[in-house]
């Protein structure tokens, strides 16, 4: 028998096999080979279509049992992770009313900055632990604005996976997690942000039932079940946003205990077990996917918008044709630390929680055409991208975030030893690579609300660490680069 797990990004699905009674990773595909795409009809918008995301899960769900030759009908519960911050609206009939405003949408900026002032800091952060900021509730209050025909025929509001949820079972559930990512959860009051919908003049009726992160969340319904494969009745028994789920599927489940990831966006995720919040809302806390009221586990997160999806664009436009990852790695690794003053600022992928919501845009700085190759414009976008990294830790720190050593996952730009050992030298701690994804945290999670496992730790303790990358002795030529591009940081911000 397997546990089945997803995870619903903004480039693909990813579907994973976890045998069991082993939790051993069996199988891991994705689909689509190529990035989905992202709709951009104004600078700083974002939307995708909640439909292609369920279809490309039917996809790669197929894909899944029949290149392994293995028989869905084995599967006895499914686990969804999936892109955080979403906003996905469906009519009575639960048809989608218009594209979803994802994660990286900037649209509502200006909306939470308001709702801060006029709420104030010392109501919104004690409560939600952040500001309302570019959230799914300000999100939310843009479409009621803008688009009152559309919000006006709404029944529910979801985020990503609350739609998959429906898509698989027909119910419409939501969780604790869930709301706290999109800020309608009230962390002093331990319900709905009650305060906040009366702001926004949002109705509480839009906002689903409440079920636990590890719960039967709905069984698989019969139409489902003839177009993917699974049997009919099979639970849902797990949900988180993806950070959450990453840092999950690492192990981090303790205070102190740290994730990073370096997908689209690059995320460090840590874990405190108290109510803890940044007064400039640079990083932000949500409910971490082992947060009950009376043992509050909270993850803080930073984002950086601008990372694998600057690479991506990097060896998209400027690689020849030919140039795969592993070719940049290799070229790179021949130019030395500083990538010789070249300085790439990967903010370019909408408005920075980090520089306080600003829009920076991506900058290259200090290029001379006849010392600059290829390979130091490679050099400089991966160090860019682990400076940005180590400049919001260090307003982790200042919460009291102290670790020992940071996991991160072996499908991501983790896989870079370039950026791996940029991070591990300025930050002087240890950076463990784990054999793991993020659909086989979601799939092993399972076993906690089947009860097969006593505790969310014993879940993950089969985790294999493929690599350690260990700081050096000497790391000054690391600090060196890192002021140098912390010196055009700092002019972008204060101008």
């Amino acid at each position: 028998m397997y546990f089945l797990g997803y995870d619903i990004g903004s480039s693909s699905v990813k579907a994973s096999l976890v045998e069991a009674e082993s939790l051993r990773p069996v199988v891991t595909v994705h689909y689509p080979e190529v990035e989905m795409d992202i709709i951009s009809l104004e600078i700083g918008w974002a939307e995708q279509h909640p439909e292609i995301w369920w279809e490309n899960l039917c996809q790669a769900t197929h894909l899944l049992f029949k290149e392994n030759n293995i028989d869905p009908k084995k599967v006895k519960g499914i686990g969804i992770s999936y892109q955080m911050h979403g906003l996905v609206l469906v009519d009575e009939a639960l048809n989608v009313l218009r594209p979803s405003i994802i994660w990286c949408d900037s649209r509502a900026v200006e909306i939470g900055n308001d709702a801060l002032a006029k709420l104030t800091a010392q109501k919104c952060l004690p409560h939600l632990l952040n500001s309302p900021g570019n959230f799914t509730a300000s999100k939310l209050k843009w479409v009621m604005d803008n688009e009152p025909e559309v919000y006006e025929r709404i029944k529910y509001i979801m985020l990503p996976g609350d739609f998959i949820n429906m898509k698989l079972t027909g119910e419409v559930n939501t969780t604790i997690s869930g709301l706290s990512e999109g800020i309608f959860w009230d962390f002093q009051e331990q319900g709905i942000a009650q305060f906040l919908l009366d702001h926004y003049k949002i109705s509480k009726d839009l906002i689903p039932s409440i079920v636990p992160t590890c719960s039967i969340q709905g069984r698989v319904h019969q139409q489902v079940a003839e177009r993917i494969g699974v049997p009919a009745g099979t639970p849902v028994c797990y949900r988180a946003g993806d950070q959450p789920n990453n840092a999950m599927s690492l192990g981090v489940l303790k205070p102190n205990e740290v994730a990073a990831t370096g997908g689209t966006s690059g995320v460090i995720y840590g874990v405190a077990d108290k109510l803890v919040y940044d007064n400039e809302s640079r990083i932000n806390s949500f409910a971490h996917v082992n947060y009950t009221m009376d043992n509050p586990k909270v993850g803080v997160l930073l984002c950086i918008n601008g990372a694998g999806i600057q690479y991506a664009w990097l060896k998209k436009q400027m690689a020849p044709n030919g140039i795969g990852y592993e070719d940049m790695e290799r070229m790179m690794s021949e130019i030395p630390v500083g990538a010789a003053g070249l300085r790439i600022l990967p903010f370019g992928n909408g408005a920075e929680r980090v520089l306080c919501n600003r829009n920076t845009g991506a900058q290259i700085n200090n290029l001379h055409f006849n010392r600059h190759s290829n390979a130091h414009v490679y050099r400089a976008a991966i160090e860019g991208i682990a400076f940005s990294f180590v400049y919001g830790f260090q307003v982790m720190k200042e919460l009291g975030m102290q670790p020992a050593v940071i996991r991160a996952g072996n499908d991501n730009l983790f896989q870079s030893q370039v950026f791996s050992t940029t991070i591990a030298n300025l930050l002087n701690c240890p950076i463990e690579i784990v054999k793991t994804t993020g659909s086989i945290g979601a799939a092993k999670a399972c076993s906690v609300a089947l009860g097969e496992v006593y505790e969310m730790d014993d879940a993950f303790r089969n985790n294999v660490v493929e690599k350690i990358y260990h700081p050096a002795d000497d790391n000054e030529v690391y600090k060196q680069a890192y002021h140098a591009w912390g010196d055009d940081l700092n002019r972008l911000i204060t101008t």
